[in-house]
């Protein structure tokens, strides 16, 4: 199936492991100039050999841009980047975020306000910077934010900041796709579950995973990145022209509405 990506643009933050480079191979698949965000300077040289092999594998260019989310600065370099390079962006993928464990009893001013700024603020400045670009140029464009399960379901585990950074998420983008979508701005988000990812299972054994996970997913697995990140270019594409303010939930069943 053709996705009608060919040529396009996207700007993908996170992208150096997990979800987030799933999203980048699938991208530059269908023939997208991928920009990849990252943040850790001690990943700079896997996340180099990982965007010279999108470039030697597709036909799209991709680049490397390393920015902290945390700061308000770096989040504008990180898109002045992008359109000093490409010139224009199609696509937005406001995927990276933070998963700290901490119960309200415990939890610290400081790691609540830095999960929001990281999970809920940067792609609010991301998205006003989109389009404006967008709209600015007199184009149409895709905005697809990564939200979570626990948006909906909330967190029993310890998670209560990043649920709600989440949930914030998913409102968010529910009234931007309203304001933008008469100039032809689709704002969608999609919702995973457990994902076979660093952030989520890094560490623990199968069997940890299975005693932790498996009997909340109806379809006895945890996701592989891949499996979400098809729905992502799905939005990203021309196919998804007609869908705007919604969740698509990625999460095996785990999350049923």
């Amino acid at each position: 199936m053709d996705f009608g990506l060919q040529g396009k643009t996207a700007l993908v933050t996170g992208g150096s492991s997990g979800l987030g480079m799933a999203i980048c191979e699938e991208l530059a698949k269908e023939g997208v100039n991928v920009v990849l965000q990252y943040r850790s300077k001690s990943k700079e040289e896997s996340v180099l050999r990982f965007v010279e092999e999108l470039n030697q594998k597709y036909s799209g260019t991709s680049m490397a841009v390393r920015g902290d989310l945390e700061r308000s600065e770096d989040v504008h370099f990180i898109f002045d980047k992008a359109v000093e390079n490409y010139k224009k962006l199609d696509i937005l993928v406001n995927n990276a975020g933070i998963w700290p464990q901490a119960y309200v009893k415990d939890m610290t001013e400081k790691d609540f306000e830095r999960t929001i700024k990281i999970n809920l603020q940067s792609p609010f400045v991301l998205c006003k910077r989109m389009i404006n670009h967008l709209i600015d140029d007199g184009r149409k464009g895709k905005i697809i934010n990564i939200v979570s399960q626990a948006a909906f379901h909330g967190s029993t585990t310890g998670h209560a900041h990043y649920a709600a950074s989440k949930g914030g998420l998913v409102t968010f983008t529910v009234s931007l796709a309203r304001e933008v979508a008469r100039n032809g701005i689709n704002v969608n988000a999609v919702a995973p579950g457990i994902m076979r990812t660093p952030m989520i299972t890094g560490g623990l054994s199968d069997e940890e995973i299975n005693k932790r996970y498996m009997n909340r997913i109806p379809l006895g697995r945890i996701a592989e990145p891949e499996e979400v990140a098809y729905v992502v270019t799905y939005l990203a594409s021309n196919k998804s022209d007609y869908i705007t303010g919604a969740t698509i939930d990625v999460t095996g069943g785990m999350l049923m509405r």
